[in-house]
């Protein structure tokens, strides 16, 4: 089950964030995603168009942080991801922060390498 919240704006917009397995066949880490959009239906509508068919919101254990809204504010796309934190880690100054993609980065298909 994805992990994920929503967080109403004041404008009446919704953000919603989901932790979703890695699309990635070899990786156990799961991927973090922030959506803006008019409302909660709306958001995961994107996502499930996207090929994230079986996205579900159920309740809100892990909204957004405000760092995490203000990314996804300023992002043209509304739409953006990274790889989520591991549970337990504790931040620390070698630890560095993953900086946010646009979804484009993800569906983007490898090049053929000769």
């Amino acid at each position: 089950m994805a992990a994920g919240g929503f967080c109403k704006l004041p404008n009446g917009t919704v953000v919603v964030a989901l932790n979703l397995p890695s699309p990635a066949p070899a990786s156990a880490s799961s991927v973090r995603f922030l959506v803006h959009a008019q409302n909660r239906a709306r958001a995961l509508t994107r996502l499930r168009n996207l090929g994230l068919r079986s996205v579900y919101l159920r309740g809100n254990a892990a909204p957004p942080t405000p760092d995490e809204i203000t990314a996804v504010l300023h992002h043209p796309d509304g739409l953006i991801w990274r790889t989520a934190p591991v549970a337990g880690a504790v931040g620390g100054p070698d630890l560095v922060q993953e900086l946010w993609h646009p979804i484009r980065a993800l569906l983007r298909r490898p090049t053929a390498q000769t």
